[in-house]
């Protein structure tokens, strides 16, 4: 049985107070269902709710991995407001590096993607490397791929499963990448569309994986 990411992309959402009570309810589902180890769940909330997610994940015994949504393309230094990658190492095993909206709202360029993901491989992190095609630069040191047309980033209109397999190929063939994700309005109603095709080898979720409800119904589709 092929294992499957389901990457669940928090962005600029949540309190403390929800964080907390998103990871309770849940433990209530897991405590209810057993779901097969094939699906690998990873939570990326933002960078201050990091150490809380930890604690909880921990303390509930939920098999979740934990992820940031990026990370510096420096190391420790004098560089305000930078959270490096040998810092969040404590916390996180993944971490997201060139998003669609970092690309777009920040200006991220190939080069600086190229060190954030120097410094994460260097500190041990699995990174997922994002891109909009199968045409854009793709650091050697990655091993997972997540496909996200910018069309479909939060429209509520994904790519078809058709072209998402297509463009994932692409992807596998042009850039010897072994894992290769898609990501764009996924939800548990079209999730197991795309996870049925075999080169698929798991989803990125933004709006669809704040609710705990939702997230964990994704992971019940997910691993049928």
């Amino acid at each position: 049985m092929k294992q499957k990411y389901l990457i669940a992309n928090w962005k600029s959402n949540k309190t403390t107070f929800e964080v907390e009570s998103f990871f309770r309810q849940l433990q209530k589902k897991f405590a209810s269902r057993q779901l097969t180890k094939a699906v690998i769940p990873v939570i990326c909330p933002v960078f201050v709710h990091l150490h809380l997610a930890k604690l909880l994940i921990n303390q509930l015994k939920l098999p979740i991995f934990l992820g940031a949504q990026d990370t510096s393309p420096f190391g420790l230094g004098a560089y305000t407001g930078e959270v490096s990658s040998s810092q969040l190492k404590e916390y996180i095993s993944f971490c997201i590096i060139g998003h669609s909206e970092r690309r777009k709202y920040f200006q991220e360029s190939d080069d600086l993607l190229k060190n954030k993901v120097e410094l994460a491989v260097k500190w041990g992190m699995e990174v997922i490397f994002c891109v909009p095609d199968s045409l854009t630069p793709i650091p050697s040191q990655v091993k997972i791929v997540a496909y996200e047309p910018v069309f479909a980033i939060g429209t509520g209109k994904p790519d078809t499963p058709e072209n998402a397999l297509k463009v994932i190929k692409e992807i596998k063939m042009k850039h010897n990448i072994p894992y290769v994700l898609y990501g764009g309005s996924i939800t548990a109603d079209n999730i197991s569309q795309y996870l049925t095709q075999e080169e698929i080898n798991g989803v990125l979720v933004g709006g669809a994986s704040l609710d705990p409800d939702h997230y964990f119904r994704m992971m019940i589709n997910a691993s049928a």
